[in-house]
């Protein structure tokens, strides 16, 4: 029994220790974050290969120490233009629907903490429009971070799709 109440505490105490904290990044002039839970490392851009038949969104795998990994370019999934990647192009590992995914950004800032307080949902703009990918915003003192819903960045056709292709 203290066993069990010890390994709770840990999971606890773990959780404890990334509330509040985001991964952040930028997609030209603007910042977005990530809840640091889902972020599994940061590596630079390296060669994709290309598969035919996804979302022009999902540009294809990379082999990272032997695990194939699909990557997304951020930009194209929020339907920007697309730019060529440079060496400050990151792509960020996270895990999200028992998926490990790559998300190509124009460069990567740094974790911050976001008090509670300092999150707010995201204003409703008019009927009709809502962005889906907006979790929440992030006040960090004069500038505002997009903070995304990582879990709705992959619609669960696509991760289907990726799952069969690994």
């Amino acid at each position: 029994m203290a066993e069990l109440i010890s390994n709770e505490f840990e999971i606890n105490m773990e959780e404890d220790t990334q509330k509040g904290k985001y991964l952040t990044f930028s997609l030209g002039k603007e910042s977005y974050g990530i809840e640091i839970q889902y972020v599994t490392e940061i590596i630079g851009i390296q060669a994709i290969t290309e598969i035919p038949e996804l979302p022009d969104y999902v540009k294809g795998i990379i082999n990272l120490r032997g695990k194939i990994i699909p990557v997304m370019d951020v930009r194209l999934r929020f339907g920007k233009e697309a730019i060529e990647y440079n060496d400050r192009t990151c792509v960020i590992v996270i895990d999200i629907m028992d998926l490990s995914i790559g998300l190509i950004v124009d460069s990567v800032a740094e974790v911050i903490n976001i008090a509670e307080q300092d999150i707010e949902a995201p204003p409703r703009m008019n009927k009709g429009f809502n962005n889906r990918f907006i979790k929440n915003i992030g006040k960090v003192g004069n500038d505002v971070k997009l903070l995304l819903d990582c879990e709705k960045l992959l619609n669960a056709d696509d991760a289907g799709s990726i799952n069969e292709l690994i």
